[in-house]
C-alpha cells in the first residue's frame, strides 16, 4: 500500500493509472511524481533514465502515437501538470492478447493523476484546453534511431479522441497506416 499514490489497473495489461496524493497545510501541498519504492510494483526495478516536460500551446493538438524498439524500449510515467490532456497508450506488442486495443485516461493539474505505460506500448496525448505542460518520467533515453510510430488517426487503432484534431505534426502526421501486416513488435 503506498502512502503517496493510489494505483489503478486498466484493461491492458501492465497500464496503470497513478493518483498522486498530495500533502497539504496552509502553506499549499507537495506531491511525490515519482517513488522508487511506492512505485516498486508497477515500475519494478527500471532505472529512471531521463525526466522530460513538454509544452503544447493550443487545444485540440495531438502527439504521437510514438514508440521505441529494443534494445531502446522504454518505460514511462506521464504526468499533466499544467492543463487537461487525453493521454493514451496503445498496446503494440507480438504475441499480445489486447495487441493494437489502447486505453485513454484524462489527466490535468487537478486530477493528479499519471499513466504508467510500460515498454511495448506506444503513446500519445491530446491537448483538451490550451497551454498544457507534461511531465514525463523515462526508463530509457530518447534513440531517434529506435524511435517508431502509429499515425494517430490509424483505423485499425480507432483511437476516440475527444476533440477533432487540430493540429498535428509533419512528422506525426508522415506515419503510414499500420496494414494488415502489422504484427506487433518484439519485447
Amino acid at each position: 500500500m503506498s502512502e503517496r499514490f493510489d494505483i489503478r489497473e486498466t484493461t491492458l495489461p501492465g497500464v496503470h493509472v497513478l493518483d498522486r496524493k498530495p500533502r497539504e497545510d496552509d502553506r499549499g501541498w507537495i506531491e511525490r511524481v515519482y517513488d522508487r519504492v511506492e512505485l516498486a510494483e508497477v515500475m519494478g526495478s527500471r532505472p529512471i533514465a531521463q525526466v522530460n516536460r513538454s509544452f503544447t500551446g493550443s487545444q485540440g493538438t495531438v502527439r504521437g502515437l510514438h514508440y521505441q524498439v529494443a534494445p531502446s524500449s522504454e518505460a514511462k510515467i506521464v504526468s499533466c501538470v499544467r492543463g487537461s490532456i487525453f493521454d493514451v497508450a496503445v498496446d503494440v506488442r507480438r504475441g499480445s492478447p489486447t495487441l493494437l486495443g489502447w486505453h485513454g485516461e484524462v489527466l490535468s493539474a487537478e486530477n493528479r493523476a499519471s499513466l504508467v505505460i510500460p515498454e511495448g506500448f506506444a503513446h500519445g496525448f491530446q491537448t483538451l484546453v490550451d497551454d498544457c505542460e507534461l511531465l514525463y518520467v523515462h526508463t530509457a533515453a530518447y534513440d531517434p534511431s529506435a524511435e517508431r510510430g502509429i499515425h494517430p488517426l490509424d483505423p485499425r487503432v480507432a483511437v476516440a479522441w475527444p476533440l477533432a484534431v487540430k493540429y498535428l505534426s509533419a512528422r506525426d502526421g508522415s506515419h503510414p497506416p499500420l496494414g494488415p501486416g502489422f504484427a506487433g513488435i518484439e519485447g
